[in-house]
């Protein structure tokens, strides 16, 4: 018999120790493990830990996890945010560097007012009160890819303070059970980032990259209210919706403009907090449930077989699946702020502070970036709630694909069907489509005005649910296609000839006389089998209603 696998598991805000029996996972025996003392009819996001027979002191094998992030989010802007240098994705190698951004001589920086406008709207959207004066620092560092040999940010007195993030999280695998949490926002400021290393492991050198210098970043600082892998993650693409929705940065992950720091700790819930570790550089929502799940977990085993906790920077291996140490931070480090010489004091203005006669021009106006806000997400589902009366799960998944809203709103338009079966075929066949394909919305071969189409066909009974199936394959494989010319094709139609209909029937009860009986004698399910073999004879070109119809006129006494 195989030996107990022992695994940690995260119960609303603790975790607790789950022993798993190896045959049990494999059907062939009950699973053991520690119970938590979660309240009865507490609600829990993550899975939900074993039961055990065993008893054990309250609190023993319980563990609270602790979670803060530090997220880094570029901004979308043309230029630098000290310098006139482009900013461009993938651009050569030290093509888009300013004398600024090289850090010469004599050069001084100019502040990017479309930075500072998107600060501000960030700001307002995560409810951080805005602060009419910030400041700008030096923070000294020596990295080979710092020119200066410090980075300009504003640690002292930052653009918005005290906001907050809610985020939803969808409980079970039914999508009307949402929960809503938030997290509290310390302080989101204005900094520049810094050039790129790239290690030559072959020749042993590295070589730096200076186009990513100066570009402005929104460096957002969120409190410890998280406790596991999945809420970090959930708020973090709630973040990334915000901004996109904003404009103020596209927040693609995967070219580096939303990075994210994690700071996790555990302890025994009414203890006082334990030693935190920061795990960096995390780039996908993916990747950093599983770091602080990881994290969290081997902090749990050093504790419990009697280890310390060290106060380190950890990097997440994706292939091993675990965090692996970098430096550490036992000795802090001492970046020497010293107050901006260069840049004055930010001020801002709302419409009682404006100065009388001003260009509007050369001052920034909170209040009428406020007045410009967009919808943001958390509206936008509402809305699709309330208007096409959509379970909350199914707003969020409509949201979280990039293209996936907008693609469905075009077909809404343009369709006569029922909002209810637009979303279930945009989410269902639509969207699994795409996934097995592993391609992105504005990648479909298939049109919005294509599947609008469809669904009318469909929605005026001209086809059946299986054949409009068919054509939808029909369409994803050949481009160029209309429903209607791929129905008339393939001899697709719902048959429209009553009496065809009716001699299919009495075809088919003639030849299942066991089946007529069986109906007759009152089997509810005999009935659906003469439907389904009337469609077979069909070809499924028959409306299952029609055929029930006629079915029930020939078999009623």
């Amino acid at each position: 018999m195989a030996a107990p696998m022992l695994r940690w598991w995260c119960l609303g805000r603790r975790w607790v120790l789950a022993c798993i029996d190896c045959d049990s996972r494999h059907g062939r025996g009950p699973a053991i493990g520690f119970t938590s003392s979660r309240k009865r009819g507490q609600s829990s996001v993550a899975q939900q830990p074993l039961i055990t027979s065993q008893k054990s002191r309250k609190g023993e094998h319980e563990w609270a996890a602790v979670v803060g992030l530090e997220i880094h989010a570029q901004i979308s802007s043309n230029s630098k945010l000290f310098s006139g240098s482009r900013v461009h994705f993938a651009a050569p190698p030290n093509s888009l560097v300013s004398f600024f951004d090289a850090s010469l001589p004599g050069t001084l920086p100019v502040l990017n007012r479309r930075c500072v406008e998107a600060a501000v709207m960030t700001g307002l959207a995560l409810n951080c009160r805005i602060n009419k004066k910030s400041l700008f620092d030096r923070k000294h560092y020596f990295y080979a890819d710092l020119p200066a040999g410090y980075q300009i940010t504003q640690q002292r007195l930052p653009i918005a303070v005290n906001g907050s993030l809610a985020y939803s999280v969808c409980v079970g695998k039914k999508p009307s059970r949402v929960i809503t949490k938030t997290v509290r926002i310390k302080q989101i400021q204005l900094e520049q980032d810094s050039g790129k290393s790239l290690h030559d492991e072959l020749r042993s050198q590295t070589l730096i990259d200076l186009n990513r210098a100066g570009v402005g970043l929104l460096e957002l600082v969120l409190e410890p209210d998280m406790s596991c892998g999945e809420e970090a993650a959930t708020a973090v693409r709630e973040l990334q919706l915000i901004l996109q929705a904003l404009g103020t940065s596209r927040a693609n992950m995967a070219e580096g403009q939303l990075r994210v720091d994690a700071n996790v700790s555990v302890h025994h819930p009414g203890e006082p907090l334990g030693v935190r570790t920061e795990v960096k550089n995390l780039n996908s929502a993916k990747f950093l449930a599983k770091a602080i799940d990881s994290e969290i977990e081997r902090q749990i085993h050093e504790l419990e077989n009697g280890r310390e906790i060290l106060n380190e920077t950890r990097s997440f291996d994706y292939k091993l699946g675990c965090t692996m140490p970098m430096r550490d931070k036992e000795g802090k480090q001492d970046y020497r702020f010293m107050p901006e010489p260069n840049l004055p004091p930010l001020l801002l203005y709302d419409t009682e502070s404006l100065p009388p006669g001003v260009d509007p021009q050369q001052v920034i106006n909170i209040d009428w970036i406020r007045e410009r806000l967009p919808e943001l997400p958390s509206e936008t589902r509402e809305r699709l709630i309330q208007q096409y009366g959509m379970l909350p799960g199914h707003s969020f998944a409509l949201l979280n694909e990039v293209g996936l809203l907008e693609f469905f709103q075009n077909v809404i338009k343009e369709t006569r069907a029922e909002p209810k079966k637009v979303t279930s075929w945009v989410l269902n066949i639509f969207l699994g489509f795409l996934k097995q394909q592993n391609l992105a919305v504005n990648e479909s071969p298939v049109t919005p005005s294509a599947l609008a189409e469809l669904l009318n066909l469909l929605d005026r009974k001209a086809i059946s649910s299986t054949a409009a199936k068919q054509v939808f394959e029909e369409l994803w494989r050949s481009e160029g296609k209309t429903p209607s010319q791929i129905v008339s094709e393939k001899q697709l139609e719902l048959m429209q000839d009553q009496e065809t209909l009716e001699r299919a029937c009495h075809t088919v009860m003639e030849g299942h006389p066991q089946v007529v009986m069986d109906v007759k004698r009152g089997n509810p399910r005999a009935i659906n089998k003469l439907i389904g073999l009337v469609r077979k004879a069909t070809l499924s070109r028959a409306d299952p209603t029609a055929i029930k119809e006629i079915l029930e006129r020939k078999l009623s006494p």
